[in-house]
């Protein structure tokens, strides 16, 4: 389980931004099966659910990766 949470902490795998393109990738699954079956709310909901993933994806990645980027940039830029 330690590998697990290292992986999550660790900016170098990146996995903090796994939950977002999980979610992601299930709407879009879910917009594909609506599609196909000719189901307009689900197809709808699954749309709706890949665009909450998209932007989940784009803020984790934001506030977890790159703000640490950048504060190391600015602390270098002070010295």
């Amino acid at each position: 389980m330690s590998i697990f949470l290292d992986a999550a902490r660790d900016e170098s795998g990146h996995a903090v931004t796994l939950a977002g393109a999980l979610v992601a990738a299930i709407g879009l699954i879910l917009l594909g099966i609506g599609a196909a079956n000719d189901t307009g709310w689900l197809a709808v909901a699954g749309g709706i659910v890949a665009a909450v993933g998209v932007l989940g994806y784009d803020v984790l990645r934001h506030t977890r990766l790159d703000y640490g980027f950048f504060d190391r940039l600015d602390k270098l830029e002070k010295k």
